[in-house]
Parts: structure tokens; sequence; C-alpha cells
């Protein structure tokens, strides 16, 4: 079902969802434009503090089409760097969503993986702390539980709970269809017609 996502804006999304499944404007892809539109489902992570050893083991447990989603503890020492991303996408991993920084950005843009996150740092990490994988984190300020649907672009991230994917999905695609059928001409006099409503509720006389 994942599948379908990827030809879903994450603002028809998110005008399906409450702002509490959209991921805070800090988190961006780094790199583009273009920047692709990733979906797939989440697979979390969470990484203490100056410690990155649980994203390089999830790199070789996510199940392809996989996003791995991670909660990190400072924006001080880099999540990961080329060559882990190199294996992600050798692996079907979809992409990189990170509460966190990387390196080697350079070589992620020419492999052409998706990796959205906070920003970049030279300084790896160490390898040292032991967290389960696959348990609910909290990225960009938002819960992500395994399975959820991560979907990315470049307007940003959204989290479609895995319960509700299939609703927000088959939503989503109607309204995505009505869109299409609608000129501009007809989209005007429906928007200025839905606005004058609006403003005469609220006692708007001009």
């Amino acid at each position: 079902m994942s599948d379908g996502f990827r030809d879903i804006p994450t603002t028809t999304l998110a005008d399906l969802l409450n702002r509490g499944q959209v991921l805070d404007l800090g988190i961006r892809p780094l790199w583009g434009p273009p920047v692709p539109r990733v979906a797939g489902p989440a697979y979390p992570v969470r990484c203490p503090a100056g410690d990155n050893l649980m994203l390089h083991a999830a790199i070789h447990r996510a199940e392809p089409g996989s996003v791995v989603v991670v909660e990190s503890g400072d924006l001080d020492y880099a999540l990961a760097g080329g060559n882990v991303c190199a294996v992600a996408q050798r692996r079907g991993i979809a992409a990189f969503v990170l509460d966190g920084v990387i390196r080697d950005v350079e070589e992620i843009r020419e492999l052409g993986f998706p990796v959205f996150a906070r920003g970049v740092v030279p300084i790896p990490g160490t390898k040292a702390a032991v967290a389960p994988l696959g348990e609910p984190v909290s990225c960009g300020g938002v819960k992500v539980h395994a399975g959820d649907i991560v979907t990315a672009d470049e307007e940003g991230i959204v989290v479609t709970p895995v319960a509700d994917a299939e609703r927000i999905l088959l939503a989503a695609q109607a309204r995505l269809a009505k869109e299409a059928e609608q000129s501009l001409d007809e989209w005007e006099a429906e928007h200025e017609a839905k606005i004058d409503a609006i403003l005469k509720d609220l006692g708007f006389a001009g």
C-alpha cells in the first residue's frame, strides 16, 4: 500500500491529516532540486547523543522500501556518511529521515540517495550505545511507529499512521482526481464563493 503514497504530494496529505503528523520544517532535503518524493513504511531508530551505532545496525535490518526514521540526541555529531547511505541504497532502503545531522553530503548527492535531515557536520559519532530497533521514536516533533507511512518531498515530511493509511490514501487519490478535472476558472469561482461565505459569517462587510 505504501507504493500508492509515492503519487501523493505531502501538501495533499497535510490537508487530510492534523498538524501533529507533519514534521517541523527544520528537517529538510539535503540535496536537490529536483527532490524525489519518497514514501514507505517507517523503520524507527533511536540514537543517543553523540552515538550512531543503531542507525548503522538498522541499514542491515530494515526491509527494502523502508524509510529509516531516526531520533537523535544531538546535532553535534554525524549519524551517517557516504558509505552508510550507499549501503542503505544498495539494500533497497527508500530514504533516511533524521532528526539529526549527517556528513559526506557531496557523496550522497552523487548517489542520489534521499536524505532528509537538519544539516551537515563533518564530525562522526561514536558506536557504543545499544538501543532497541523498531520502537516508537519522536522525529521532528512527530511520534513515529514502525509501519507508519512516511512521505517526504520538497514541501516537507508527513507521517500517516498505519491504522489510517488505507482511508487517507483513498481520500487523497479522490482529492487529486477532482483537482485534475477542475479548471482554474472553476476553482477560482468556487474559491471566491467559499471565501465570501466565510467573510459574511464573520461579519465582514467590505
